[in-house]
């Protein structure tokens, strides 16, 4: 079985040859596995040519060894995704791909998610190093298939996402950031992007489809800590679609593997204002996503404070189980057509609209992770 390393010099604080060097190449030098190809990337999409062409070297499992982040991966699910393979692979069944990951990008969120940092700390060498550990071992390796969002432009194209599909605030985020990181190459240039944002709503038409397995949206009960049939599905359609007519939100953060969430904002009186005062509010949601999803037990107090109290009144987030969702932004908001896939912004043409669904991999294809 083929295993292959490739990195991206420019991600990051651009230090993944040195630590490739220094810390991940040693350890391969004194293990069993050999490694067949060293290459990095040089252009933006190089990394899924370089895959595909030792894919289509051998028919066997091919192993990639990935030092980058969530970009470099999100291209080389894409262009595998969607490449006519030659070579060994001309007319032959779906494969494997496996993926030890060596975190060098810049947020690094897949491998925090599979890893996640104790105390905060992700800069040490043995945090970095746990992926290739675990290949390493070798005996009873421990797989974690890839569930993938796929979302669909219309009019096309088609994307596939391994981390996050995003609307509203956190795509204006990612698309206002990427304009700032050649003089903030960290993560500060995120936090500079979301001051910018703040106070920004967003004017969206939303359907939620429903769980292939369960045929339903659910919603979160933090009162029960359990999933309850959304209260506005209607138990005798056979395929019940959440139809949210008027979207005006603040938030519109959504993943999709069966899963996303919402900001939904207290009443306040006037439109500017509730802007106003909901955007010094959204930091302590943000943050209690960081916190273990602690923001799905937040709320208001009385005064329209964000506690982490039980009180009677409505909950900060709305926490959704879904098998999909249809997002079609008004045709003035131009913020509102940003569709942020694994940190790539992809913009929604006037009258358009982006549909997300789940794609559980087959059992012997997709992308599997070392963990």
């Amino acid at each position: 079985m083929p295993t292959i390393v490739i990195y991206n010099p420019l991600c990051g604080d651009r230090t993944a040859k040195t630590f490739f060097d220094e810390h991940v190449l040693p350890l391969f030098a004194k293990a069993s596995t050999p490694i067949s190809s060293i290459m990095n990337t040089e252009r933006v999409g190089h990394a899924g040519e370089l895959a595909q062409n030792e894919l289509e070297k051998s028919g066997e499992t091919l192993t990639i060894v990935l030092g980058a982040g969530d970009g470099t991966l999100h291209e080389i699910i894409n262009h595998l995704s969607n490449a006519e393979l030659k070579g060994a692979r001309i007319g032959g069944p779906p494969t494997q791909i496996h993926l030890v990951l060596v975190p060098c990008g810049t947020a690094n969120a897949l491998y925090a998610s599979l890893f996640p940092p104790k105390g905060g700390d992700s800069s040490s060498v043995e945090y970095k190093l746990q992926s290739v550990m675990s290949y390493l071992k070798g005996a009873d390796p421990r797989l974690v298939p890839l569930t993938l969002a796929i979302t669909t432009l219309s009019p096309p194209p088609a994307v596939a996402s391994s981390v996050v599909v995003s609307t509203s605030i956190h795509a204006s985020i990612l698309h206002d950031s990427e304009a700032l990181r050649a003089t903030i190459p960290g993560t500060e240039r995120f936090k500079v992007a979301a001051k910018q944002n703040g106070t920004k709503w967003y004017n969206s038409h939303v359907k939620l489809l429903p769980v292939a397995s369960l045929r339903v949206v659910q919603l979160y009960d933090p009162d029960t800590k359990s999933f309850i049939n959304h209260p506005d599905a209607d138990d005798n359609d056979p395929w019940p679609v959440i139809d949210i007519d008027e979207y005006h939100a603040f938030g519109g953060y959504v993943r999709c593997n069966d899963r996303s969430a919402v900001f939904r904002s207290y009443h306040f009186d006037g439109y500017s204002r509730a802007r106003e005062a909901f955007a010094n509010k959204v930091w302590a949601i943000l943050q209690g996503a960081y916190q273990d999803g602690a923001h799905v037990n937040l709320s208001y107090d009385d005064k329209g404070q964000i506690t982490t109290e039980q009180t009677d009144n409505p909950y900060a987030v709305e926490y959704i189980r879904c098998g999909g969702w249809e997002w079609i932004p008004d045709d003035l908001d131009d913020d509102a057509h940003l569709v942020c896939c694994d940190g790539a912004i992809s913009t929604i043409e006037k009258g358009g609209r982006a549909v997300c669904v789940a794609a559980t991999p087959d059992k012997n294809a997709g992308f599997l992770v070392h963990v």
